[in-house]
């Protein structure tokens, strides 16, 4: 039934949403509220932010490439027209707004309307009769320069932003934001995961070939490929890359075997798929050569373990990659990310490191073994990420952030991410620094810890931001 009248967000995401009593609210206002956005972890295309893109609508800038929205949409019985099919942008974008009065208790019905309220002002409850409304206040403001893609970096207090690259994409766009003199930094992400295809014999063979292209080096012989590697890595890190991040099941924690790895290469470009066993020998190997060159340079490894990726086969065929068929999954974690730290620690290798956990049972799991690679040397070495992907909700991050405290130390650990194809998808650092500071607040007002508020005020705001400043080393020369 269509609403008659036009109520507002203020009744629910107000001043002190998520903020349940008076250490919270003070946390959150006075010390998190302001800090800027350092977002270390982001799927934005370099080009949009080189480009400074004007968005030609809401659903440009909101729905375009969101599969978050669209998992929901078709949970809502939409169909794939309204998602990623070829229907009108306006009719997709209505299609999302009818569905939001049932997605109540989802975070989204949260992220939407945060989204809306922060960038735009649109303070009216998503559905049907606002669509209309909604639309038209949105795209008004998007005609405007202030709303273009750096605009809106820019309205969210965004001082870093890292991307997610391949080792053959081109570094063009991160080097001309970074020497256009604009305030913001756009940052490179070294994401090798295609050099571990060797299953899959002729796409490797093809992205070895980019390889080459990219390096000017024909790829004949192991050591052609490793080396147009470490001539990426160090490309990354002339554009300003400090991070490389790894999208695997698990991690590969076999002992380094390099004759055997080469086989398995050769053998891939021949055409010759590997059997499971010299598939696993093969990527243990390379894994520990990624954690040599992350070490080398004095980068940060990010690894995001346990995705159960492309479900549906039959929509995978359809549709491809990133469109919504993803789940938790449950693989073995502990042995063999274990397995690969100590590998790399046994040849002085370990670099600092985030592990996020994508399957809730393994909190625990993952807190412990962080602890097990810290050096007495840098704090926090080792991070335990936030709660990634279907975790970074509420829930998630609230037990990411008890198993973190429980088991190491929340102090020292470098906050959240927006892990986002999304300009509009910056309110998430808001939502985590609002839980965290009810998490605080709440602690301070039961005696668990001391009612002491600068205490707790430099918690929360290492947290939120001055850890991540100083941990990654983007400020450095």
């Amino acid at each position: 039934m269509a609403q008659s009248t036009a109520p507002t967000t203020k009744e629910f995401i107000g001043d002190d949403f998520l903020l349940q009593g008076a250490s919270a609210r003070k946390l959150y206002h006075e010390v998190a509220k302001e800090l800027p956005i350092i977002d270390y972890h982001s799927h934005l295309p370099p080009s949009d932010v080189r480009e400074n893109r004007k968005f030609a609508n809401l659903y440009e800038l909101w729905l375009e490439g969101d599969h978050y929205k669209w998992r929901a949409m078709r949970a809502n019985g939409v169909s794939e027209e309204y998602c990623t099919g070829d229907a009108d942008p306006y009719d997709k974008f209505l299609a999302y707004c009818q569905s939001m009065p049932k997605f109540l208790r989802n975070p989204l019905y949260h992220w939407s309307h945060l989204e809306l309220q922060r960038l735009f002002g649109i303070t009216e409850l998503i559905n049907e009769v606002s669509a209309p409304r909604i639309w038209e206040q949105a795209n008004e403001k998007l005609a405007g320069e202030d709303f273009r893609a750096c605009g809106i970096l820019r309205h969210f207090k965004v001082e870093v932003v890292c991307t997610t690259d391949d080792p053959v994409d081109s570094l063009e766009h991160h080097l001309a934001v970074n020497q256009s003199g604009n305030a913001l930094k756009m940052l490179p992400t070294f994401r090798p995961d295609k050099a571990l295809g060797v299953e899959d014999p002729s796409a490797f063979a093809q992205w070895a070939q980019k390889l080459g292209d990219v390096t000017g080096k024909p790829i004949v012989r192991f050591d052609d490929f490793l080396g147009s590697l470490d001539q990426r890595h160090d490309d990354f890190h002339q554009a300003g890359g400090r991070l490389s991040d790894h999208g695997l099941e698990h991690a590969y924690g076999g002992v380094p075997d390099r004759e055997r790895a080469e086989k398995v290469f050769l053998d891939a470009l021949s055409g010759k798929a590997p059997s499971a066993e010299d598939a696993h020998a093969y990527k243990s190997f390379l894994m520990v050569h990624f954690g040599k060159l992350d070490a080398q340079r004095g980068w940060t490894k990010q690894m995001h373990l346990g995705a159960y990726r492309n479900v549906n086969s039959a929509r995978f065929a359809e549709l491809g990659p990133d469109k919504g068929f993803d789940s938790i999954g449950d693989y073995k974690q502990g042995r063999e990310l274990g397995s690969y730290f100590d590998q790399l620690e046994k040849i002085g290798a370990m670099p600092k490191a985030v592990i996020y956990n994508h399957n809730p049972v393994d909190n625990y799991l993952f807190a412990t073994l962080a602890g097990n690679f810290q050096d007495g040397k840098i704090p926090g070495k080792v991070q335990f990420g936030s709660g990634w992907w279907f975790l970074d909700q509420k829930e998630g991050m609230e037990a990411q952030i008890n198993a973190l405290s429980s088991l190491g130390l929340l102090s020292r650990f470098v906050g959240m991410l927006t892990d986002s194809r999304s300009f509009l998808s910056f309110p998430r650092h808001e939502y985590f620094r609002r839980i965290l500071c009810n998490l605080i607040g709440k602690d301070m007002e039961e005696g668990l810890i001391p009612q002491d508020f600068e205490l707790a005020g430099d918690l929360v705001s290492d947290v939120c931001y001055h850890n991540a400043r100083d941990y990654f080393g983007f400020y450095e020369d």
